[in-house]
């Protein structure tokens, strides 16, 4: 069978001229995709010109319109907003704009933008695009340019990204900075929740989206508010009173603090604004609690990019790179975007049109359909929170007469208490009656069980570690006491929520089902470890935290080393024997190099990487970072790195080495992981309802076959339920680590972009996919 795998040594971008400009309102991360772009169109040997303000800046030419080195976007990634600046621009918007745009383009020989900005700065690029050749004609016959200089340009490629915190922009799961503007919004509500607590307040909190909803669904998600209100979802008539209900009820049970997040959009269903004086006004007027509204406002477009936002410009940045490389004449404008863990492409006008009929859908009032258009991640975001948010009295709920047991297994992972509340409130709404394990398999035996109701997991979401209490334990050599325990209590099914002495413990229960009939119930693990080394699974709750926690750390190391100059940090991190950390860490850090055991290395590539750091130092850029597993190679330890690198960089540079430890397990859970803990328990909880009632028999609940001990993992693009026993083939028991890992594919881009020459397989990209088809496929997407 031929190779039909693609590399980057066989693209070449010599001779081309690449544009980059960010445009419209700023978004954390926008830097982080100028700098891929410029790397890797450097890397590739095409030229690349920086567009400073915008379409401003194209229309003026002159100095606006920069050539850039490798040098010039260092120390960019860390920084929020753009660098190259950004202007919301009237002249482009005119033919004579557009005319002297294309002039100053043709003057440097560009015929390939790459576009960072909203909706309407790609709808902008794509009219260029459309107009070009007729622009030209102009220009040739007004005598600024020649034929030839018109038929060497004749063809303008053009390829978006999208930055925007709102997240309002079909074709992508996430848009550059709507994770950080997440990050600003959680970091101010934690905030607030402390001191309305001391008082017994109600906080009113406004968010940012216009048009879209996003930001205030997912911060009410990830901070468990009472009440949300966006622009997609109006509340029914009366819902005054069932909001001012909800808070007297959330106070009734001793519940000493209330939220609501508005949406600066928020609308009724009259298309009439709800403010949040308005709001407030209600609650003073009809329960007199003590209220304050607090307007987010500009806060959530700045500080510095989340870890997320980093990788996923710095992924799209160079995806753009490829896509303007292998453009033709004919090729439509395209948008690097984001589904489920997977970069795609798609058409730019697709996108546009899908987005404006959003818009359309909402000024016609058809609100259901709005939420349909903007996609599945989003559904399932109202989904999630509708099923969490509204407590049903006692009598409105089915009574199941199923017991369902949550621990929690492992080391602690952020996130984790998370997915406990979700568990337990989806499980008490679909009837179950709930039960806590405290202290994972060893609580178990012990008989740590109690049952958990609705109100003791208030305000879970945003507390770190593990409330429940977890422990490495496995259940094997327990496992005659676990069975008594599940027969005492009479447990149907386990919901597990851990890392990889989860996923040993489900198999170990699983196998002991042949001796102990009690443990014939269905079993469901969720993955949660920082180290994201869980089989059938691309991602755990946690691993986002972590590598913010590496980030952050990173950033101020880098900073002290910039201060002394010529000093290169090593950085030790966690996972075991998976490289996760370090390299996705290093990649959202800007490291030079990352060591990782699933990559062997030897004493030539520390050397090399040693001489890569001389050269370096030669230029403005005088600091180096790097980050080594902490399992990576058992000889070549942290500080055997840290002693070859201080003896061969010796009047060059020196060392300064550095563990994290365990601050990558601790602190507040991020916004992602809250929201992805949350999603998932609620999904596993669904699919416990389900077995429960397939495998309910004779008045008892037995559940024998393979699927019905399952880990639900997220897969590409969506989350699926795997049989434990089908993942044994995929893991490397020995080092506790899956045998493929899809972020080993990551590895080649850090590589580019600290200026190795490296392999870097291709063959993923390049297909162009259809809107349609994106929202067929991911009907189970998160």
């Amino acid at each position: 069978m031929p190779d039909t795998k693609k590399y980057i040594e066989n693209l070449s971008g010599a001779g081309k001229c690449i544009g980059v400009l960010t445009s419209g309102g700023d978004a954390q991360g926008m830097n982080a995709a100028v700098r891929a772009v410029v790397r890797m169109g450097i890397y590739v040997g095409a030229k690349v010109y920086f567009i400073h303000e915008g379409y401003q800046g194209m229309v003026d030419g002159g100095d606006n319109i920069k050539e850039a080195s490798w040098e010039s976007v260092s120390s960019m990634l860390q920084v929020g907003g753009t660098v190259i600046g950004s202007a919301r621009c009237k002249d482009f918007r005119t033919h004579e704009g557009r005319l002297r745009a294309a002039l100053n383009l043709v003057q440097r020989g560009i015929t390939n933008l790459c576009v960072i900005g909203g909706d309407g700065s790609l709808t902008g690029a794509n009219l260029f695009r459309e107009e070009w050749s007729g622009l030209l004609d102009e220009l040739v016959q007004s005598g600024q340019i020649s034929e030839d200089a018109a038929q060497t340009h004749s063809a303008l490629h053009i390829v978006g990204m999208v930055g925007s915190i709102d997240n309002d922009f079909c074709g992508t799961d996430m848009t550059i900075g709507t994770d950080s503007a997440l990050h600003r919004i959680i970091e101010v509500v934690d905030a607030i929740m402390t001191t309305a607590q001391s008082h017994q307040r109600t906080f009113v909190l406004e968010v940012m989206g216009r048009h879209c909803g996003y930001l205030a669904l997912v911060s009410a998600l990830a901070c468990g508010a009472d009440w949300v209100l966006i622009p997609e979802r109006p509340p029914k008539d009366g819902w005054e009173e069932q909001m001012c209900q909800k808070l007297s009820e959330n106070r009734a049970d001793k519940k000493r603090l209330n939220i609501i997040i508005v949406a600066e959009g928020a609308i009724d269903h009259n298309n009439k604004p709800i403010t949040t004086d308005h709001i407030k006004d209600l609650v003073v007027s009809r329960l007199g609690f003590d209220t304050r509204v607090t307007i987010l406002g500009h806060v959530q477009r700045g500080g510095t990019p989340s870890a997320f936002d980093r990788i996923l410009a710095s992924r799209m940045g160079v995806e753009a790179v490829l896509a303007l490389l292998e453009a033709s004449p004919g090729t439509p404008a395209c948008v690097v975007s984001l589904c489920g863990n997977q970069a795609v492409r798609v058409p730019l006008m697709e996108c546009v049109q899908m987005t404006q009929e959003v818009q359309k859908a909402m000024d016609e009032k058809r609100f259901e359909e709005a939420v349909k258009l903007r996609g599945r991640s989003f559904e399932n975001n109202l989904n999630t929170y509708k099923l969490l948010s509204h407590r049903k009295i006692d009598t409105e709920l089915p009574r199941s007469s199923f017991n369902v047991a949550v621990l929690n297994v492992g080391a602690p992972a952020a996130g984790m208490n998370a997915a406990v509340r979700s568990a337990v409130r989806v499980g008490i709404t679909e009837g179950h009656t709930m039960f806590a394990v405290s202290d994972g398999f060893e609580g178990f035996y012990k008989g740590q069980i109690k049952e958990i109701k609705w109100g003791d997991v208030g305000g879970w979401t945003g507390q770190g570690g593990s409330l429940l209490g977890t422990k490495r334990t496995l259940p094997a050599k327990h496992v005659d006491k676990i069975a008594e325990q599940m027969r005492i209590h009479n447990i149907n099914a386990l919901l597990v929520i851990g890392g990889f002495e989860a996923y040993l413990g489900l198999m170990e229960l699983q196998a002991a089902r042949s001796k102990h009939t009690e443990l014939c119930v269905p079993m469901v693990m969720v993955p949660a470890t920082v180290s994201n080394n869980i089989p059938g699974s691309d991602l755990s709750i946690g691993a986002d935290t972590a590598i913010n926690a590496i980030t952050d750390t990173c950033d101020r190391i880098k900073q002290s080393a910039s201060g002394t100059k010529r000093r290169v940090f090593i950085i030790e991190t966690m996972g075991g024997y998976c490289g996760y950390l370090a390299t996705v860490g290093g990649l959202a850090a800007g490291a030079d190099a990352a060591y990782i055991y699933e990559e062997p290395f030897d004493i030539r590539d520390l050397q090399s990487n040693v001489e890569h750091l001389t050269e370096k130092m030669k230029t403005s850029i005088q600091r180096g970072l790097v980050l080594r597993n902490e399992n990576s190679n058992e000889n070549y330890t942290t500080d055997f790195i840290y002693q070859l690198y201080s003896e061969e960089g010796k009047g060059v540079f020196d060392c300064r080495k550095n563990v994290l430890g365990h601050m990558q397990q601790g602190g507040a859970p991020s916004p992602f992981d809250r929201n992805f803990g949350t999603k998932i328990a609620a999904k596993a909880m669904q699919w416990i309802s389900k077995k429960l009632k397939e495998f309910y028999r004779d008045g008892r609940v037995f559940a024998n076959t393979e699927d019905s001990a399952c880990l639900l993992g997220m897969r590409r693009r969506a989350l699926l339920f795997q049989p434990v026993v089908q993942l044994k083939d995929e893991t490397d028991f020995v080092h506790r680590i899956p045998k493929e890992q899809w972020w080993l594919r990551l590895r080649p881009l850090m590589k580019i972009l600290a200026k190795y020459k490296t392999s870097y397989d291709v063959s993923d990209s390049g297909q162009l996919e259809h809107i349609v088809r994106l929202r067929a496929k991911d009907s189970s997407a998160i």
